[in-house]
């Protein structure tokens, strides 16, 4: 990766993204006794590093996924879109039109021109979208994701949140999740089948 994160920073980063994961599965556990659990995410515009804007409403017909996080996330952020990005490739021509996004929890410093340099390092299916804040807070609020601003010793800051990746069908309706601690074999598991292989 193009920067150099501290052992340290990591180590809290991976912790309160787990705790983040933990937070989410009850969250969805509490669903299925309250509501249905297809009830996550909700319609989106949002500005893309690659230029213009996403609106899911043009997502219909293709399957796709959605993931939370930031480009200053030391571990848990690369991790996943490195692995996304593999499985892309074993999936072969079975995932040539699914797409897969990146949105940012952390919109101050990630910037459209940021996001476009740090997705460079993963596959080109993966796409980065920059929401305003009070988008991110609907966003939130419509995907049950958690995020929060946490000061770090030096003066700045890290985000916690949802160490999650979204599944969504042809429909644009819920599927279910890859956690980050999950197996590699269930994660490519769970991608053939959303897209029916």
């Amino acid at each position: 990766m193009k920067h150099v994160r501290m052992i340290a920073a990591a180590a809290v980063s991976v912790a309160l993204a787990l705790g983040a994961v933990a937070w989410i599965g009850a969250d969805l556990v509490r669903d299925k006794t309250s509501s249905s659990v297809f009830d996550i995410g909700g319609p989106f515009v949002l500005a893309s590093a690659r230029g213009g804007t996403v609106d899911s409403k043009t997502l219909a017909g293709k399957p796709y996924a959605v993931f939370f996080g930031f480009t200053h996330c030391p571990e848990v952020c690369p991790t996943t879109l490195y692995e996304m990005s593999n499985n892309l490739v074993s999936l072969g021509d079975a995932a040539e039109d699914f797409r897969v996004f990146f949105i940012t929890v952390d919109p101050a410093r990630d910037t459209l021109a940021v996001m476009k340099d740090y997705v460079s390092n993963f596959d080109p299916r993966i796409e980065a979208l920059v929401p305003t804040d009070d988008q991110l807070k609907q966003l939130a609020s419509e995907f049950r994701v958690y995020y929060a601003r946490v000061p770090t010793s030096d003066g700045g800051y890290t985000m916690d949140h949802t160490a999650t990746t979204f599944l969504f069908d042809r429909n644009g309706s819920f599927t279910g999740t890859l956690s980050y601690d999950e197996a590699a074999e269930t994660k490519q598991a769970k991608l053939r089948k959303l897209l029916g292989r």
